[in-house]
């Protein structure tokens, strides 16, 4: 492996890529460290301090672990990817929905085009309401609930707007960082900087335990997390190879076709997408609550006993149970046995022993439906390992178990990724490539 590192580090292309990819994730991880103008440096550190002794980070936890802790200091960089994946999901969505962007769809690289282009568009709207609503948050001491200083001492509007539009130009930087890293660097450029952003978190995560737990316990958990990360990736990599078969054809003079291959459909066809809609999801009642302010009421004790406490068997259930269903719907909007039998069928492929058309699109429902249940339910232990290592140990909801969850499913996911891109360029120029 560390041969092939110095091959990668001896090609010039693949050199000038690399240096290239690791000097924008600086560029990202310096603006995710510059407070936001107007925002008390020395309020944030003492707020966070607070923090950590509480119990009151949970409904924030998802979008500070996209943002590598800068959204809980108010930086430039404050929303971090969290706008461009939620507008990527909702476009998504409505490709099913609206004619026109399913139309777009099938037109191929220019009709993809304007719909990232609506997706940038999605971006910024959503960073402004997200910016303004961290800010409004902030204000109210919201933000730090058990934290009594002032986070932006001023009141004043200009204040507000200016905080607003810098929280939303760092978002349109970051997304403008992704999108350069996917062209001129290494991987996808969002799943990189999300990568990093998760990276960052690790070794603060691992220093608390050490401290709170002891040698014993840390050690006990980096065996544990390596356990987990082999499962991942065993199960990541894993796929059904559906075999199809391409009858001869005639072109002009030319024979095609005569040759098998095989669709894959992977084991976990959702990838991360579940867990984010459940999270999110499970994060609202508990930032409705917060915003209405109602301490003493019977839904706000429902909601803090039951879905804001990790450790508590109702939220572990009920985290699961959304999974499940967000990994069926997602694949069911996202991949479309009828559409892919037709293209089959037109370009003379078949399954052998099934026939074209309707019975193929059957069979690939049915192969489908088989290998989502335990895909949903990898994704379901995976997610909630966290919460039952917080009822196990019995430790304080701040406490994160930092080789779970979202985190590991990311990290494991992008990493893979990237070192198959990075295989494929040294496999290119006949390099050996990292697993031999």
């Amino acid at each position: 492996m560390l041969q092939a590192f110095a091959a990668a580090f001896r090609t010039p292309d693949l050199r000038r890529k690399l240096l290239f990819s690791l000097a924008l994730i600086a560029v990202y991880r310096l603006g995710a460290s510059v407070p936001g103008p107007g925002v008390s440096i020395e309020a944030i550190n003492s707020c966070l301090d607070q923090a950590n002794a509480s119990d009151q980070r949970d409904v924030y936890s998802l979008v500070n672990l996209f943002s590598g802790g800068a959204l809980l200091r108010l930086s430039v960089f404050a929303l971090g990817i969290m706008p461009y994946i939620t507008a990527s999901i909702i476009v998504q969505l409505l490709v099913v929905v609206i004619p026109r962007f399913e139309q777009l769809k099938k037109e191929g690289q220019s009709g993809q085009a304007k719909l990232t282009q609506y997706t940038r568009y999605l971006t910024i709207a959503l960073a402004v309401l997200q910016s303004t609503g961290i800010i409004a948050l902030a204000r109210s001491g919201q933000l730090f609930p058990s934290c009594s200083q002032d986070i932006i001492p001023s009141d004043s509007v200009w204040t507000t707007i200016v905080l607003v539009v810098t929280l939303t130009a760092g978002t349109a930087v970051i997304m403008w960082l992704g999108e350069l890293l996917t062209e001129k660097g290494i991987g996808n450029g969002m799943s990189v900087l999300i990568f990093t952003s998760i990276a960052a978190r690790i070794p603060a995560e691992g220093g608390a335990i050490l401290q709170s737990r002891g040698g014993f316990v840390f050690a006990l958990i980096c065996v544990l997390a390596v356990l987990v990360i082999a499962s991942v990736v065993y199960v990541e990599q894993a796929q059904r190879r559906i075999p199809v078969q391409y009858a001869k054809r005639m072109v002009g003079r030319r024979m095609y076709g005569g040759t098998s291959t095989y669709l894959p459909l992977k084991v976990n066809q959702a990838g991360v997408i579940p867990v984010i809609f459940a999270s999110s999801l499970l994060y609202l009642p508990q930032l409705i609550t917060q915003l209405q302010g109602d301490s003493t009421g019977a839904v706000r004790r429902f909601v803090e006993n039951y879905l804001v406490d990790q450790s508590s068997p109702v939220h572990i259930a009920v985290y699961f149970a959304l999974i499940i269903f967000f990994t069926y719907f997602y694949v069911s909007i996202t991949f479309n046995p009828e559409e892919r039998a037709d293209d089959m069928k037109r370009y003379g492929g078949f399954i052998p022993g099934i026939r074209p058309g309707r019975p193929t699109a059957e069979y690939l429902q049915y192969v489908l439906s088989r290998i989502t249940l335990p895909g949903s339910i990898y994704l379901g232990l995976v997610a909630v390992l966290p919460n039952l290592f917080l009822s196990i140990t019995q430790e304080g909801q701040n406490q994160n178990f930092p080789f779970g969850g979202t985190a590991v499913l990311i990290m494991v996911g992008v990493g893979l990724e990237t070192v198959k891109q990075i295989e494929t360029q040294l496999n290119q120029r006949s390099y050996e490539g990292f697993l031999r």
